[in-house]
């Protein structure tokens, strides 16, 4: 048994320094983890809103976020575009565009839109469901037909959310979808409409119509809710958005622009990725 000390002292002592070791890797293995852990969230909600974060017109807007709520707080629909003019530009530059307003939601006008969505019949002043933005029901909603009934339609909610901007003209925001199926909301199992997921294309769909009919004297881009790949509304229904706020200052007193309107581009670093993301638009496109 002599002879057997020295290695099993051997042995005792390499399994201590094993374990130290071992305890050192762990260590340092868990530093590593929560580095990269801390790394990702400066990155994801430090660095990266500040990147995409842009005001340099309606710099008033800097301190709202760009998400509608729910009446159960949950987030809605995000703020994807705007507009610059006074209500009676803003409603007449929608009636130009062959934007109709929603009529409110009442026991009539519900039940006028259950029957236009079974019989597929025309409606195109069908309401839509309220959504809030800064503790504000909408205040102007409108909407474009896209079939027979309003099971798909293009619509839009605005918010005054400034009553002087930049020009001294009031502001207002708005969230533009597409509502491509009627089902059930995912949250509260009340019947409702479902949105396309790339509401990029409803967006622009809507500045277009607006520059078609020649209410545009300006367009522009501010920072919205940011790149988003992969987020859900408040009814449960995926979309995705490079985070733009499209903006289109109108004419004033119902006149039409004369020439194409001027188009103000967005800093460097926004414009890089905007091309990145519309490369991954197809593929998240064709996502089921």
């Amino acid at each position: 048994m002599s002879g057997l000390r020295p290695v099993l002292r051997f042995a005792r002592t390499a399994r201590r320094i094993i374990l130290m070791g071992a305890k050192r890797t762990g260590l340092a293995l868990t530093a590593g983890a929560l580095g990269a852990v801390a790394a990702y969230a400066a990155a994801a909600y430090v660095l990266a809103p500040f990147l995409w974060r842009h005001y340099e017109r309606q710099p008033g807007l800097a301190e709202f976020e760009a998400m509608t709520r729910t009446a159960l707080g949950i987030p809605g629909d995000a703020i994807n575009v705007g507009l610059e003019g006074a209500e009676e530009d803003v409603l007449c530059a929608m009636n130009a565009a062959g934007w109709t307003p929603a009529d409110p939601v009442t026991l009539n006008s519900a039940w006028r839109i259950v029957r236009s969505v079974v019989f597929r019949r025309p409606y195109r002043s069908a309401p839509v469901s309220p959504l809030f933005y800064r503790g504000r029901m909408q205040d102007l909603a409108f909407e474009k037909p896209s079939g027979k009934s309003p099971t798909t339609r293009h619509h839009v909610r605005y918010w005054k959310a400034l009553d002087a901007g930049d020009n001294g003209t009031p502001v207002w925001l708005g969230a533009a979808t597409f509502d491509d199926a009627v089902g059930v909301d995912h949250h509260t199992g009340q019947v409702t409409h479902h949105i396309a997921p790339d509401i990029d294309a409803e967006r622009d769909l809507l500045s277009n119509d607006l520059t078609r009919a020649k209410k545009v004297e300006t367009t522009y881009w501010v920072g919205g809710v940011g790149p988003t790949l992969y987020a859900r509304n408040g009814g449960g229904d995926r979309y995705f958005t490079d985070g733009e706020i499209a903006f289109s200052k109108l004419v004033s007193g119902c006149e039409a622009e004369g020439g194409t309107p001027i188009a103000l581009p967005p800093p460097p670093r926004i414009a890089a990725k905007n091309v990145v993301f519309s490369w991954l638009t197809p593929l998240w496109r064709a996502l089921p």
